[in-house]
């Protein structure tokens, strides 16, 4: 062990047999390994993450002077903090720094995101940063690299937010604010055509959504599926079983046997699936989450559609990946890559009904996370035939789960004034679905910022639902937790009692409160 007497140290070993104690004064070995560690490199890549969105319809002297401003607070924050900046384009910076500068930065919660957005506020669209650092490898290139997906993952969290990677840890700053809406979709039809490529040169595509599926990630797979038929490919959809966010529209899809006979069984796809088959897989970017993680082994072709923000653990091989944070629903994803498809596309009613649904869940009857290109995807589905009367029917709820959730809302106290905590009794199970409702109808009382739903789940886990207006990240307090999901919408399961998990939860937000305050 080591002992810290003054200004000295020393290694001490103990001889309980001989009943002494030996000390051998290491300060000078301990002061220099200090140092080696408080000198170890750390790189950078800073970026403006909606550079062309904040400054559409600027002029360019206006666009000058905001660039200007905004690169002034960032070298200011650098020499400040003692770091190496070097800008790499109009809206990218490359900072370097030791491990001291690192863990300076880390202590002030990278202050520079907030002084960037204040700086900005004035604006329509305040200007964001996004950070990807990195430090604890040995080669500068594997730095490097390890920097570029700190960034990535800080985009693909929703950008406003600082990534960093030392080692094996992973920490996350900022992202507060929501993903901005992009105006232009570019990108959309690049991946539209990127895919239709893919699935050409395929033998047949794998349509696979996450585990215990709901209206979205069903929405999501027909619409990949839609895709793929246009195309002229076989395409099938891997379903493991019906649950009750999904029942209903099972149910009907049932009764179309052109569309019900593309779904299989994951034992199925397994034994169909070869080296040129493409997997598509949507409404997640987690191989421990899809309907069969094994699939993804059978094959090196896969491509990613999601609009969740991105946690650490990824499906890194993919060939094509197309996550946007901003958009509300997967659904409204796959609607804008159908338009690129094939301009003369024409939807079954069934089909375009169920992808509007996945919309209408995600967005609570587009009352949350909508932007203008959500309300574009929804009119072209509507154009193209989708029936909001039968959403109404597949979206209705029976008198028993109504009383159900009430009987959990009665369990409900409030914390840190604005927090509504729900507790389901225990020993009764209760859908995640039903826990997730628990969780939005709380978010509609007065003084309710952010609720937070625990139950018992049928298959034995604690479910816990996370939701807020727009104050609060819950993403980053279920992450905490082992879970993720947005910014406004997040979830986790975990192992253990309601009442550990009650704890667990209470403590995360008493650190979080006490880190940076709950609440913008």
């Amino acid at each position: 062990m080591e002992l810290a007497v003054g200004k000295f140290i020393y290694q001490v070993w103990i001889r309980p047999e001989e009943r002494l104690l030996y000390f051998r004064e290491i300060t000078e070995q301990a002061n220099l390994a200090k140092k080696y560690e408080d000198e170890k490199t750390a790189i950078g890549i800073v970026m403006m993450d909606n550079l062309e969105e904040a400054t559409q319809g600027l002029d360019d002297q206006t666009r000058s002077i905001l660039l200007a401003k905004v690169t002034g607070e960032i070298t200011e924050w650098a020499q400040k903090n003692q770091l190496y900046l070097r800008r790499t384009s109009s809206d990218r910076f490359l900072i370097l720094m030791d491990q001291k500068g690192l863990r300076q930065l880390e202590q002030s919660r990278f202050e520079i995101l907030d002084e960037v957005r204040d700086l900005t506020i004035e604006n329509k669209l305040p200007l964001t940063l996004s950070i990807g650092i990195a430090s604890g490898a040995e080669q500068l290139m594997e730095l490097g690299q390890m920097a570029q997906m700190g960034l990535d993952m800080s985009l693909g969290r929703g950008g406003d937010q600082v990534t960093v990677k030392v080692g094996q840890r992973l920490s996350f700053y900022g992202g507060r604010t929501n993903a901005v809406e992009k105006r232009t979709r570019v990108r959309a039809r690049v991946i539209s055509h990127a895919l239709r490529d893919l699935m050409k040169d395929s033998d047949k595509v794998i349509i696979m959504g996450h585990r215990f599926p709901d209206m979205d990630s069903i929405g999501a797979a027909i619409g990949v599926l839609k895709a793929v038929q246009v195309v002229g490919k076989e395409g099938y959809i891997v379903l493991e079983g019906v649950n009750p966010s999904i029942q209903k529209v099972m149910e009907t899809i049932s009764s179309d046997e052109r569309l019900h006979r593309w779904f299989i069984t994951p034992e199925q796809a397994m034994q169909i699936t070869t080296q040129r088959s493409l997997a598509v897989v949507v409404d997640t970017h987690k191989a421990s989450m899809v309907a069969e993680p094994k699939l993804l082994q059978l094959t090196h072709r896969i491509v990613i559609v999601d609009h969740h923000r991105r946690s650490e653990e990824f499906i890194h091989d993919a060939t094509l990946v197309y996550m946007e944070p901003y958009a509300s629903s997967t659904c409204e994803l796959v609607t804008e890559l159908l338009q690129y498809i094939n301009e003369k596309l024409t939807m079954e009613v069934l089909e375009a009904t169920i992808l509007l649904a996945g919309i209408v869940v995600d967005t609570k009857s587009f009352s949350l996370r909508t932007g203008a290109r959500t309300f574009e995807a929804a009119s072209y589905l509507r154009r193209n035939g989708a029936d909001s009367s039968l959403i109404q029917r597949l979206l209705k709820e029976d008198l028993d789960s109504y009383i159900e959730r009430a009987e959990v809302i009665k369990h409900t106290e409030t914390i840190f004034e604005h927090v509504a905590l729900a507790v389901a009794e225990p020993n009764r199970k209760y859908s995640q679905l039903m826990i997730a409702q628990v969780a939005d109808t709380l978010l509609n009382m007065t003084n309710i910022m952010a609720s937070f739903v625990i139950g018992e789940r049928p298959d034995g886990l604690i479910g816990i639902s996370a939701r807020s207006l727009g104050q609060m990240n819950v993403q980053i307090v279920m992450e905490r937790l082992g879970g993720g999901g947005h910014l406004t919408n997040a979830a986790t399961q975990m192992d253990g009692t309601l009442e550990e998990a009650t704890k667990r939860l209470k403590q995360v937000l008493n650190e979080m409160q006490e880190e940076e305050g709950l609440f913008e």
